[in-house]
């Protein structure tokens, strides 16, 4: 890849929300907004090569963008509503790079409305901000791309019919929308990090690195915000085990069976001082959320040089004070896992059981109880429970892992 071609690359990640953020406050249109981000960004390959790359890049896409966007008003300009911005000359100055980072929050939080559907929130924010073309957004949630791309026209629709605002939200709404932001962005990472679909990579590297990308735009947009940290440190700490995972043979790495030598003890550190700066904050009595207690788990995981060395009690410690934030069925099956290393498999399974009917179609349930089975020498009953886990589970590592598990039984 020659010079131009990576400061091209650089300024669309570093610069893509930027320039849409300023397009959509200044036009009021994410129609507008995208399509002259996406010319300017044209324009700049198709110049940049024998122009040489701008001093600022930033400056000269959104003032470029700008001038694209004037173009379309002045071509659409028989809507009387568009008129008065069709008078806007080319000589408006664009808003400096380093004023917008409001516009951007401004941009996500009307990407992750609540008005909006889940999924059309992750679409939107992963076109709107992160700047993923249709078809990439559409490879990575296995949907076709016409299907996509009517999503996203759609969410569109409905902001624009909706008289959704470009603004940010109240403070007495903040958290909760901050919240649904969060969602949208680890919804994004648990997809990469373990597809749902068998005919994708089984660890999408792409989508976890874009959704820690986001968080720390996020991160650096609301750095007082503890549950933002904390789920940029589950994040990073998750991320950091990646390359360990995934056999040569295509199979999952169970935690208890990964090298820890292949760890990147750098994303390790840094999650680890965001976990430590949580928990000072604890201290001092700011009660920590979800995002806070996963990384602190993850943290007591990342800490064992051997899985014999993993402080299970704490991990169950943590477990106890998630559940009272959230008593969600799959957080108490990861309970019980813990449970099982302290208390034994007897007693996990009967924890595990009790949650049948809330989790009888979910592959890591029954993958669960084939392990506490399978350790209690239940053999029989063991491989029914991997067979229903097979049968379930999409991600094709998880299905190689389960199988060699099964075939493993006398």
């Amino acid at each position: 890849m020659s010079d131009v071609e990576e400061a091209i690359t650089r300024a669309h990640h570093d610069e893509w929300a930027r320039v849409v953020a300023a397009l959509t406050r200044r036009f009021g249109d994410l129609d507008i907004a995208e399509e002259a981000a996406a010319e300017a960004f044209a324009t700049a390959v198709e110049r940049w090569p024998a122009d040489g790359v701008p001093p600022n890049p930033g400056a000269w896409l959104t003032t470029t963008a700008n001038r694209k966007a004037i173009d379309r008003i002045r071509r659409e300009n028989k809507r009387d509503d568009k008129h008065k911005e069709a008078q806007m000359t080319y000589d408006d100055p664009p808003e400096p790079v380093g004023a917008v980072d409001d516009d951007r929050l401004r941009l996500i939080f009307t990407c992750c409305h609540p008005a909006l559907a889940m999924e059309a929130r992750v679409a939107l924010t992963l076109r709107m901000v992160g700047g993923l073309t249709v078809p990439e957004i559409a490879r990575a949630f296995l949907v076709a791309e016409t299907a996509m791309e009517r999503r996203i026209t759609r969410a569109k629709a409905k902001i624009k019919a909706a008289r959704i605002p470009y603004r940010m939200p109240s403070a007495d709404d903040l958290p909760a929308r901050v919240s649904g932001v969060l969602a949208v962005l680890f919804l994004v990472f648990n997809e990469g990090y373990l597809a749902s679909g068998p005919d994708t990579d089984p660890v999408r590297h792409d989508l976890t690195t874009e959704a820690i990308r986001l968080t720390r735009l996020i991160r650096a947009l609301l750095p007082q915000d503890g549950e933002v940290a904390g789920l940029l440190a589950l994040m990073l700490l998750t991320e950091a085990r990646r390359t360990a995972r995934i056999s040569a043979g295509g199979e999952l790495v169970a935690l208890d069976e990964q090298d820890r030598g292949a760890w990147d003890t750098g994303l390790i550190a840094e999650g680890h001082r965001l976990v430590r700066e949580r928990l000072a904050a604890a201290a001092a009595g700011a009660a920590p959320g979800r995002y806070q207690i996963l990384a602190a788990i993850n943290a007591v995981h990342t800490s064992a040089r051997d899985i014999r060395d993993t402080d299970w009690s704490q991990v169950l410690a943590l477990y106890d004070q998630l559940v009272r934030l959230d008593p969600s069925p799959i957080i108490a099956l990861n309970r019980a896992i813990a449970v099982a290393e302290l208390d034994g498999p007897r007693v996990a399974l009967a924890a595990v059981d009790r949650l049948e009917d809330k989790l009888a179609g979910y592959h890591a349930y029954h993958a669960t109880r084939a392990d506490l089975l399978r350790r209690q020498g239940h053999s029989q009953q063991s491989r029914a429970a991997y067979d229903r886990a097979i049968e379930l589970a999409g991600n094709t590592a998880e299905t190689a892992y389960l199988t060699r598990r099964r075939d493993q039984l006398r």
